[in-house]
């Protein structure tokens, strides 16, 4: 089968189409997938350039998000059964193969019905931002109706998705946005307050909006000086989940004095430590997900698509650090 194999670390040039073994089903609970696309996030170009969890097992398959069609089932398969459409988060990392591929060997625990209502680009573009936004805002900080939500990148592809599932929650959202028509982008999402930071100080603006009482809960996308203000701009008591790593200059002393709750959310992080549990759950979320989406309720915004053997121009536009929502590779 074709893939796109990430040959050394390095810039997007290491990517590289190949021929490669297609996978096989090795265990009864496993699908063989043919897919349709894959999707591309942010966490793809950093494992390209720093090193994948496994840095010893090159070349490998980059790409944590799939939609496709089942072509083969496990003798133990319960789930699901030939033709299905299906959409998952797995592999990628540098362990088990990834999906920029034809091919994906997938364990039906793991695995999620695709939204009737979108196509497999879209499909495949959604899982690990719902996966992340959902354990964000519901495991960790454990969102409450009318609460006050304060999403860092609202216009990115975890922050559009965030919106939607903190309104959904029944919460009032406000988010960071760097232009007029990103700002109407969140708006028609949902958002109920958008700031642009480039011209506004955005702990501020909360304190405004919150008429001084800070949000109970911010999602941090940003990192670095974002993270640090992010403090100021919540309440005594609330709750700040952060998808990245804090630096070590880090001054805690404002979140210390308003207690505040700080939580770590890495989707992947059940993946690498192979919790089973952990991932049936993941595959509850994209279940509920589809079942909002075909609702009309919830969207997945894909900005662009690429052929898989563009990869390497989809990791660029990625590290640009502008984009609207989601990219897919797609495969014929």
């Amino acid at each position: 089968m074709k893939a796109m194999l990430m040959t050394a670390t390095g810039g997007p040039e290491v990517l590289q189409l190949a021929n490669v073994p297609e996978p096989e089903i090795t265990s009864d609970t496993e699908l063989l997938v043919r897919l349709k696309a894959a999707g591309v996030n942010p966490v793809d170009t950093k494992l390209r350039s720093k090193g994948t969890y496994y840095p010893d097992r090159l070349p490998a398959i980059l790409g944590c998000d799939g939609a496709g069609v089942v072509e083969a089932v496990g003798a133990g398969v319960t789930r699901f059964r030939v033709g299905d459409e299906v959409y998952f988060c797995s592999g990628g990392i540098g362990g088990s193969p990834g999906n920029y591929a034809e091919y994906a060997v997938v364990d039906e625990r793991f695995c999620a019905h695709k939204p009737r209502s979108l196509n497999f680009a879209e499909a495949a573009a959604a899982p690990l931002v719902l996966i992340t936004a959902w354990e964000s805002l519901h495991d960790r900080a454990a969102i409450k109706p009318d609460q006050t939500v304060l999403i860092h990148a609202g216009a990115g592809g975890v922050g559009h998705v965030a919106i939607q599932l903190a309104k959904l929650a029944g919460a009032q959202v406000c988010t960071t946005i760097g232009s007029r028509e990103k700002a109407d982008f969140v708006s028609d999402l949902g958002a109920d307050a958008p700031i642009l930071y480039k011209t506004t100080d955005f702990v501020w603006a909360v304190q405004e909006w919150t008429k001084g009482d800070g949000v109970d809960l911010a999602l941090d996308a940003v990192g670095g000086d974002t993270f640090i203000a992010t403090f100021r701009a919540l309440r005594v008591y609330g709750d700040l989940v952060t998808l990245l790593q804090p630096g070590p200059d880090v001054d805690w002393k404002e979140a210390r004095l308003r207690n505040l709750r700080v939580s770590y959310e890495l989707m992947l992080t059940p993946m690498y430590y192979g919790l089973d549990a952990a991932r049936e759950h993941q595959a509850q979320i994209l279940e509920e997900c589809a079942r909002l989406f075909d609702e009309g309720r919830l969207r997945i915004h894909l900005a662009q698509t690429f052929p898989l053997e563009e990869a390497a121009a989809a990791h660029r536009l990625i590290e640009q650090g502008t984009m609207t929502g989601k990219i897919a590779l797609v495969l014929e």
